[in-house]
């Protein structure tokens, strides 16, 4: 299997409200620079038994990556190349907010090797983006999204975020015939999740906001797929569509169990079977101990036999293609229909999951209650 590689950037004009990921408000050019340095470092000091590993998708998240300057972009990169092989068809994906680019900048990342565009737009309605302290306008996006197609760029995804506080079926198709109009190649489509301790978990408890309807958010799912693939679209997983030939292949590899390598505070790895590891959190912690000679990773683990069977069936799941039962038997050495068969009877009753040539697959209705079923597995 070949692999991939994510890498932190966790600087961000504003804290969103909702956001519970590892950022930074960016404060001074200095800071990032010393972050640089630190992950740089972090990268040229990272070994692994025998050859180096081939990476065909390489992804750079946050935060906001796109607050990196195009010489720190290549910089990393640069460090990545002595340590990693990339394939000529490499992926390589920048998240980007509106309005941190400018043509200059989308130009030189192009140069860089850029070729894909995560573009976090989540709502198009002005007033939800101030609630959400999203920092940008409607016409910041509409502007950042003309200059990416006017620089060159032809693989872009659209975030939006379904669900929000106050929205109604009718907002939410609003954006989607917006996003739509604009015929981005990749669409993620969220329903909106709420974290303990962030501001909008606090907005909610005081009742300065309105709790999440789950027959509302239910409702806005169905008309989403239905609107999103009479449009063309291939859902191929829960809450990703995209044009043929423009699936993420980076996040393939999370639903696919292939090994990714993560890089930066907070990031996260996977060996491709059962070895896992992570990095410290907090950003300042993070630097320090790269400065001090000493790994940054905080936790390692491997999943016992049982663990990662789980993890791959309902991971496997959240893909439109299912589980391939014979599949798994013969990489994990049971039948999962033996093994889980009470509990995958009652979710086939309830309409959640269905068998289907040989795999086992969500339904409509089980993407929205999808945590139910994965629970079984977990």
């Amino acid at each position: 299997m070949n692999s991939g590689i994510y890498i932190h950037i966790p600087f961000c004009k504003s804290r969103c409200s909702y956001c519970d990921f590892a950022t930074d408000v960016f404060r001074s050019n200095d800071s990032v620079a010393r972050y640089v340095r630190a992950l740089k470092s972090e990268i040229e000091t990272f070994s692994l038994d025998g050859a180096a590993p081939t990476v065909e998708t390489l992804y750079f998240g946050g935060g906001t990556p796109s607050l990196l300057s195009p010489a720190q972009l290549e910089q990393i990169f640069n460090s990545l190349q002595k340590k990693f092989n990339f394939t000529e068809e490499l992926e390589f994906t920048v998240e980007m907010n509106p309005a941190t680019v400018s043509r200059e900048k989308l130009l030189a990342f192009k140069s860089i090797g850029v070729n894909r565009a995560s573009f976090g737009v989540q709502t198009f309605d002005d007033t939800a983006l101030k609630l959400l302290a999203r920092g940008h306008d409607s016409n910041d996006a509409l502007d950042t999204f003309k200059l990416l197609r006017e620089c060159g760029f032809q693989n872009v995804s659209f975030d939006l975020i379904a669900g929000l506080p106050g929205q109604t079926v009718a907002d939410w198709e609003t954006n989607l015939n917006k996003a739509l109009s604009l015929e981005p190649e990749h669409l993620s489509l969220y329903l909106l999740e709420i974290h303990q301790g962030t501001p909008l978990a606090e907005q909610l408890r005081s009742k300065r906001q309105p709790e999440p309807d789950e027959e509302l958010a239910a409702a806005m799912y169905e008309m989403m797929t239905e609107k999103v693939t009479g449009r063309g679209y291939l859902q191929y997983e829960i809450s990703n569509f995209s044009k043929l030939g423009f699936e993420s292949k980076h996040n393939n590899k999370y639903w696919l169990c292939e090994p990714v390598f993560g890089f930066g505070v907070s990031a996260h790895s996977s060996d491709g079977n059962a070895g896992r590891w992570s990095n410290e959190r907090d950003t300042n912690k993070y630097v320090s101990l790269i400065e001090n000679g000493i790994s940054p990773v905080v936790e390692r683990n491997s999943l016992d036999a049982q663990e990662f069977a789980g993890e791959f069936a309902f991971l496997r799941l959240r893909l439109n293609s299912g589980l391939n039962l014979r599949a798994f038997a013969e990489r994990f050495g049971f039948d999962l229909r033996v093994r889980f068969e009470s509990e995958l009877e009652r979710l086939s009753e309830a309409g959640l999951i269905d068998f289907d040539d040989g795999s086992l697959r969500l339904t409509e209705k089980g993407r929205v209650f999808s945590n139910e079923v994965f629970a079984v597995f977990v």
